[in-house]
């Protein structure tokens, strides 16, 4: 109902019951004229809210069908009551007795009005629950029955309080005047301990709960309603106590506006129009719940206490109400007490909920990227020398995106989940199996093989038994690659063994697919030459045909897709045995002593191409090129970037020296200096592949750091972006830190527009991976080649565009590439 229409119904019922108290009070009417006028104006506004409570309660549905067909009951036995009042008063013409079946009528509606309250508190805390999917949902019948009992428990403890108060002061004298015996000293009481508990019932609701906004117009008429025929209760009992022959006509006027009020409480179904529910605050809430009930209370002690201070008589009534008090008080706190463990029991249930959510995969239901990675860098911290080794395997299935093109998405989501129960029942229960991405499982088996052969092949032999999909067999192939990590290597880092995992199963796919590749065997097994150190020292040292190349990833402003700098990645295509991938030789200069070769190599190359670059088209780009940790502090890293810069006549600002995190920092102190003193040149930092290896927020805080690139493992977010999972509340807490640090953010391995438009929402800037362009030679990336940036006109990507003075807070660098 629109706050017009209700106004003017409020408007319609003032003048209605106005008119009739002024025919009454101003003796318009003579002899019995205007007694018969004020009970047909009762008994009509009686049994007028009955109907339209029935009539409403029809249309409606939940909370507001149950309390107005409960109001219904209520006001027609009190119709009924009124009935019989006004028979014996202007039919029979004789006193009415009490009690009587008129009383058992009035008394209907305290009953079903209690219940109708009730039902208002247990819906809205449905209600609410439903729509915040809030942990009470899980307990509703507890949380309910707890709310119904702390209303009522919290209205008779107000109504003690104030009854004691009122009986001290008058009601008792009174009572007793107009009570001969004891079942009209009952019906005396009766009648305002009920209005007085309705009365305060409705307080509490409106004071102490968070209602739905629709229903608190509905509970003030009703609450106004039952004010006014408490009000004319009471003034009723004192004048029939006091020995009055007749009631003055404004004394029915509670009679008479009560139900008219209830009335219009039915008819108002909605709150006004344009605002949204309205939720007390939670601090609000939650003193008005716990001192409203109380303060009454602690007002009638100090009354009581005063009195007996002062020799006055504490009275039966007054003791027994009072031992009732305490009683009331004390379930209160017991209830209030099995509530809160309630509650605590919902929030350890929703911790384990979302914490499972957190590392789960929510279309498998085996643990995620994230759960996974923490695994493993448990189990390679945890190793001990003469103990099993950590085995890793590697799983991606082969060509599983034609499943997806061809049967459908769906048909791809049960394969996949009938692939991992496969997975599960191939390794002991203590080893972890995991859905790392798309495809792609991993298997950590700390336990169960020695051998990591025996383990793939178990895998490849489960997989290769057909699936039923969708009523008929189905096979999928798979490439499997495994990592050990055992006590020869004790600084082996888990993303580095998962680098090795990936690159073995990588060169089984290259050598035929559904093939079983273990890294540091099999994997340079595959590469057909035993002596790959030292082919990959003949590269470096730039003798012959050697295949050793460079090239470029961009990386872009988020906003507008614009190429800002590009990352230099190692290649090697040997002329003999192809393409070897660069985890494999990456590894291998690490354990060899040629990183620091790779490094200069790397720094060399991307040096001139960005001089040759600078010196045609102008423009202020930056290049990144990494440094292994371990590097970081020797001296010749210094002078190595001092000679590069001279050489091809770069600015110090071109350059970015990136710190990569497959090995430990030897010397924390010594990298401290190092990097100072390169900042001192001029030569800003970065922090590459955040999130993975030796990286810890101690080093954002150690080392002087210009920049970090977020791992992959980080800005895979789109599952955690739609369900709200840890992975994207990571990767925003780390764009956040960054941020409050003033250091600059890149995100790695982009590759969707949601995880292009989640990045955004959280405040990363920058970004890079195939969705801005695949690796490629220099001036492919400048010259418009590979990827388009989207919104991007060829004007702007083209080889003369001049890229912002902000590129410069940007650069490359020469890992595997996303």
């Amino acid at each position: 109902m629109t706050p017009p229409r209700l106004c003017a119904r409020l408007v319609l019922a003032a003048v209605s019951v106005s008119a009739i108290l002024l025919v009454d009070s101003f003796g318009v009417l003579a002899g019995r004229a205007p007694m018969i006028i004020d009970d047909a104006a009762q008994l009509c506004g009686g049994a007028l809210a009955a109907a339209s409570c029935a009539w409403t309660a029809r249309r409606a549905s939940g909370v507001e069908r149950a309390w107005r067909w409960r109001i219904a009951i209520g006001m027609a036995g009190w119709s009924a009551g009124q009935l019989i009042w006004s028979w014996y008063q202007i039919v029979a013409q004789t006193p009415l007795p009490s009690p009587s079946w008129a009383d058992v009528g009035y008394l209907t509606l305290p009953v079903f009005g209690c219940l109708a309250l009730l039902s208002i508190a247990a819906g809205s805390l449905e209600e609410r629950g439903r729509d915040r999917d809030c942990p009470r949902r899980a307990a509703g019948d507890r949380a309910v029955l707890c709310s119904w009992l702390v209303l009522v428990l919290d209205g008779l403890i107000v109504v003690g309080s104030l009854l004691v108060l009122t009986w001290t002061t008058a009601l008792g004298a009174v009572v007793k005047a107009g009570a001969p015996t004891r079942a009209a000293f009952a019906v005396a009481i009766a009648y305002p301990v009920t209005d007085l508990i309705l009365v305060v019932m409705v307080i509490l609701l409106l004071a102490t709960r968070p209602l739905p906004q629709r229903l608190r117009p509905q509970l003030v008429l009703f609450g106004l309603g039952l004010v006014g025929l408490a009000g004319s209760d009471s003034v009723f009992a004192y004048l029939v106590a006091s020995g009055a022959d007749t009631m003055p006509p404004i004394a029915n006027a509670g009679f008479i506006a009560g139900p008219v009020l209830i009335m219009l409480a039915a008819l108002t179904p909605r709150g006004p129009a344009g605002h949204p529910p309205e939720v007390p605050s939670a601090r609000r809430v939650g003193w008005a719940h716990l001192l409203l009930p109380y303060l009454p209370l602690v007002g009638t002690g100090a009354f009581v206490l005063g009195g007996a201070l002062t020799g006055r008589r504490v009275g039966t009534f007054e003791a027994y109400v009072g031992v009732a008090l305490v009683v009331l008080v004390v379930l209160r706190q017991m209830i209030t007490l099995v509530d809160n463990r309630i509650l605590l029991e919902q929030f350890s249930e929703a911790q384990r909920r979302l914490h499972h959510q957190a590392h789960h995969d929510a279309l498998s239901g085996l643990p995620n990227r994230a759960l996974f990675r923490e695994r493993l860098a448990q189990a390679c911290d945890s190793r001990r020398p003469g103990g099993l080794p950590v085995v890793l395997l590697f799983i991606d299935l082969d060509d599983f995106k034609l499943v997806n093109d061809s049967l459908g998405h769906d048909v791809g989501d049960v394969v996949l989940r009938a692939v991992a129960q496969r997975l599960r029942s191939c390794v002991d229960d203590r080893d972890l199996v995991a859905r790392l991405g798309g495809d792609e499982f991993g298997v950590l088996i700390e336990h169960g093989f020695a051998r990591p052969g025996e383990a793939g092949e178990r895998v490849l032999a489960a997989l290769r038994e057909p699936f039923e999909v969708v009523g008929r067999p189905f096979t999928i192939g798979a490439s499997v690659g495994a990592a050990v990590a055992d006590g020869s290597e004790p600084d082996l880092t888990a993303d580095a063994l998962l680098r090795r995992a990936d690159a073995a199963m990588y060169s089984g796919k290259r050598r035929g697919k559904g093939l079983f590749v273990t890294y540091g065997q099999d994997a340079v097994d595959a590469s057909h030459d035993p002596a790959l150190p030292g082919l990959l020292a003949e590269a470096l040292s730039g003798d012959g045909d050697a295949g050793l190349d460079v090239h470029y990833q961009p990386i872009v402003r988020i906003a507008d897709g614009q190429r800002l700098a590009v990352e230099a990645l190692a290649r090697w295509t040997h002329p003999v045995i192809g393409s070897v991938p660069a985890p494999v030789f990456v590894a291998i200069a690490e354990r060899t002593g040629l990183i620091g070769r790779l490094d200069d190599f790397v720094l060399d190359r991307a040096c001139r191409d960005l001089a040759g670059h600078l010196a045609e088209y102008g423009g202020d780009v930056t290049v990144h090129v990494n440094i292994s940790a371990s590097r970081l502090g020797e001296p010749d890293v210094e002078l190595a970037a001092d000679d590069c810069l001279s050489r091809h006549a770069l600015a110090p600002h071109h350059l970015v020296l990136e710190v990569t995190e497959s090995s430990r920092i030897p010397d924390p102190a010594a990298a401290v200096r190092s990097a100072r003193r390169l900042r001192g040149m001029g030569i800003r930092l970065a922090l590459d592949d955040f999130g993975t290896g030796y990286s810890t927020l101690a080093l954002l805080r150690e080392l002087p750091l210009d920049i970090i690139k977020l791992d992959r493992s980080l800005t895979d977010i789109v599952d955690g972006a739609a369900t709200g999972l840890p992975p994207d509340a990571l990767c925003r807490a780390v764009v956040s830190i960054a941020d409050e640090m003033g250091i600059m953010v890149v995100a790695e391995g982009v590759e969707t527009g949601e995880q292009v438009a989640a990045l955004s929402r959280m405040g990363c800037r920058y970004a890079q991976g195939h969705r801005y362009g695949r690796p490629a030679p220099f001036d492919a990336v400048f010259a418009g080649g590979g990827h388009q940036p989207p919104g991007a006109t060829d004007e702007q990507t083209s080889a003369g565009a001049r890229v912002p003075a902000r590129t410069r807070d940007l650069g490359v660098a020469w890992t595997e590439g996303d």
